[in-house]
């Protein structure tokens, strides 16, 4: 391996902001709905994300093959969703197809790529995880790639200690950029924060979009802006303008919000209360093993939300 010499970006442009972890509609055949998907997304961009991550644990994209994620990228550029805007979760235990996704990404003008650790194996060593990355680095060898890790060890089982995204950064300066942090530890995030300042950390929820910010992260990147991004992007405006008492206030009223969310299986709910706001049953597919909620929990997480403040 040569390092991240050959590879190491100039004039990098670290994303910042409000991301959706973009739900994926899924049609009759539990297929991606493009047209769906390309309508949310555009709503998203619409109603104040700076971007959308796309094919995450909210898209349920580990349940669906390569090809069927590649096709639904394509049909968000081409349905008009701005390639920059995308920062797509291309994580794979196979090199190969990590590394067929994440040139996709590149050739789409993705902003990004969100890449999990290798996650079938467990108990895995830190030369086992960074072995992984680099050679997936080395191997899609573009100038252009920016590497986001996705840590998420309740789901993945591997995680990212602090050596090993220092090792990575040192290894790879320029290329590996940033982090979704979702293992829901604000001291955690804190950490990340401080021992790698310029490091582009996002938390994994919007309940820490404020305090990321206020310790020089770089926002979140949340299952619940699917449906909170106006007051979530309102929390971002009111801190970058120095607004701190409208900022916290904000901040509180959206914590709520996600509070109320996560106290249902997110990704049902979410998908439950998108069919309500839409009133597009196709918003309640789910591919198995997940399952929609039942009528009496939709019932009472609905009665719950204060619906006019989504989306």
């Amino acid at each position: 391996m040569n390092g991240g010499e050959d590879l190491e970006q100039t004039g990098n442009s670290l994303l910042r902001g409000v991301f959706a972890a973009a739900l994926t509609p899924m049609g009759g055949d539990l297929d991606p709905d493009h047209a769906a998907f390309v309508a949310h997304c555009r709503r998203l961009l619409d109603a104040g994300c700076h971007g959308l991550g796309v094919f995450g644990t909210t898209g349920e994209a580990n349940s669906l093959s390569v090809q069927a994620r590649l096709s639904a990228l394509e049909a968000l550029v081409e349905g008009g969703v701005p390639g920059e805007s995308l920062l797509p979760g291309t994580g794979s235990c196979v090199l190969e197809d990590a590394a067929r996704l994440s040139r996709a990404a590149l050739e789409v003008g993705s902003a990004g790529v969100l890449i999990l650790p290798p996650f079938y194996y467990k108990d895995v060593s830190e030369e086992g995880v960074f072995r992984f990355f680099a050679d997936l680095i080395e191997w899609i060898g573009d100038r252009r790639l920016r590497v986001y890790l996705y840590h998420f060890p309740q789901m993945t089982g591997v995680g990212f200690g602090l050596p090993l995204i220092g090792r990575l950064l040192e290894t790879y300066p320029g290329v590996v950029v940033g982090m979704k942090d979702s293992a829901g530890d604000w001291e955690r995030i804190e950490a990340v924060c401080r021992e790698f300042p310029g490091f582009s950390v996002f938390a994994g929820t919007e309940r820490y979009l404020l305090d990321t910010l206020r310790h020089g992260g770089a926002g979140c990147i949340s299952a619940t802006v699917n449906v909170t991004s106006r007051l979530a992007r309102r929390v971002y405006d009111s801190h970058e303008a120095g607004q701190d008492d409208e900022a916290r206030e904000l901040q509180e009223h959206l914590t709520v919000l996600r509070t109320e969310i996560e106290a249902f299986p997110p990704i049902p709910a979410l998908k439950r209360i998108m069919a309500h706001l839409t009133e597009a049953d196709g918003w309640r597919n789910l591919r198995p093993p997940l399952v929609g909620l039942e009528d009496g929990q939709a019932e009472r997480l609905l009665d719950r939300l204060p619906l006019s403040d989504l989306l």
